[in-house]
């Protein structure tokens, strides 16, 4: 009996009582709440944490007509949580919570055609999907649009576009967008240019565990923009992003370690995190050393 997931509710407290009556909702076959009853498992919310009772829940509201079930179930599978990842899985649930409605899932599978993950690489469908999804309210769509508009990918280069979707995706605290609003500010294209400004930017990306935000902040204390120079402070933030596999960051905290700056000069270090940035598709990383 899913009831039995409220034992470890207390009785009196308001968000518990709403808990169970979502549970009982759910049991009685409807999936509104077995959505919201699926989402608060997962994130342990007047619940005990369960990411396996979450996905089913969560596949039960799908199947019952619940578009944004399915788009953050097609999230759990792309992950591995609560289920077995199944990126072929993931896939077919962000295109049905799309076509149901769910713009998350047309930013997903934006993001699936962008990289080419687990569908062809087609960067014009992207731009389509994430054009539909901005449309449709969600910011992280239009923060993968700006972006598009900023290098000119799938439309034709437009920074003052670029620089209105990105700003409306970071009010809206989708980080990612904060991230390519810090570039267009260091650039001075579409926006003023104003190194300081994007500094802080990159800083409340990084707070809100956007890597790229981390790794803007860490190039900006290297290079001494917007920031004083700190070659410590930049090895700490390479570091940080590395270990979330981003590939450019792993790739300068090797060159900090191969010439000591902000570390200690250690080679064999560097080398270990050259051989990250190639394993995690910094192809510069790649090539063989001059001379040999």
């Amino acid at each position: 009996m899913l009831l039995t997931a409220a034992l470890a509710l207390a009785a009196c407290h308001p968000g518990n009582q709403e808990a169970k009556q979502l549970l009982r909702d759910c049991e009685s076959g409807n999936a509104k709440a077995c959505n919201t009853m699926g989402q608060k498992l997962l994130r342990g919310e007047y619940v005990l944490r369960d990411d396996s009772r979450g996905a089913t829940l969560l596949d039960q509201a799908c199947t019952g007509g619940v578009a944004e079930g399915c788009s953050r179930l097609g999230r759990l599978y792309q992950q591995g949580t609560g289920v077995k990842r199944d990126s072929v899985r993931a896939v077919g649930l962000f295109q049905q919570a799309c076509t149901g409605g769910a713009m998350e899932g047309c930013t997903r599978l934006g993001i699936l055609h962008q990289r080419g993950t687990g569908v062809p690489a087609d960067t014009a469908r992207a731009v389509a999907l994430f054009q539909q999804a901005c449309d449709g309210g969600d910011q992280t769509g239009c923060a993968w649009l700006g972006s598009h508009y900023a290098a000119g990918a799938g439309v034709p280069q437009d920074f003052d576009r670029a620089g209105g979707l990105l700003k409306q995706s970071c009010d809206a605290k989708v980080y990612l967008g904060c991230v390519g609003l810090g570039r267009l500010h260091q650039a001075g294209t579409g926006v003023e240019q104003n190194d300081s400004l994007a500094a802080v930017l990159f800083d409340q990306a990084c707070d809100a565990d956007e890597v790229t935000g981390c790794f803007q902040r860490g190039l900006a204390y290297e290079l001494g923009r917007g920031l004083p120079r700190d070659y410590q402070r930049a090895s700490l933030l390479y570091r940080r992003a590395c270990d979330d596999r981003h590939s450019e960051s792993c790739f300068r905290l090797a060159g900090l370690f191969q010439s000591g700056a902000g570390v200690w000069r250690q080679p064999e270090r560097a080398d270990e995190f050259m051989r990250r940035a190639c394993d995690y598709g910094y192809t510069e990383a790649c090539a063989p050393p001059k001379g040999s």
